[in-house]
C-alpha cells in the first residue's frame, strides 16, 4: 500500500472516530491540542496493528510518530518497508 493509502485509511479512520479531527488537515497536530490523548493513541494503534498487519512496541510509542496523520502514515511506511513478509490487511 502507498504512503496515500496509508494516509487516506488512517485520516478516515481518525476523522470518523475523533469528531474534532474532521476539521484538521493531515499535518496538524492532533496530541495536546485535545483531539487525540493517551488512550485514543491506544486505539489509533490498534487500528494500525489490525488495518496494515504490523506491530506497534512501546518503545515506538512517541509523540512524533503520532502527532499528526501525516506523521502516522510515515511511522506506517517505515514498519511495512521494514517488515516486506507482513501484508497490508485487504478491504
Amino acid at each position: 500500500m502507498t504512503s496515500d493509502g496509508n494516509m487516506r485509511n488512517l485520516g478516515e479512520f481518525i476523522r470518523a472516530r475523533f469528531p474534532l479531527a474532521r476539521k484538521l488537515g493531515d499535518e496538524d497536530m492532533l496530541l495536546g491540542n485535545g483531539v487525540l490523548d493517551s488512550l485514543a493513541v491506544l486505539d489509533v494503534v490498534a487500528f494500525i496493528e489490525k488495518e496494515f498487519r504490523i506491530t506497534v512496541s512501546d518503545d515506538e510509542l512517541l509523540p512524533e510518530n503520532f502527532n499528526s496523520i501525516a506523521s502516522m502514515a510515515a511511522f506506517v511506511r517505515t514498519k511495512l518497508e521494514a517488515s516486506p513478509s507482513e501484508e497490508p490487511a485487504r478491504r
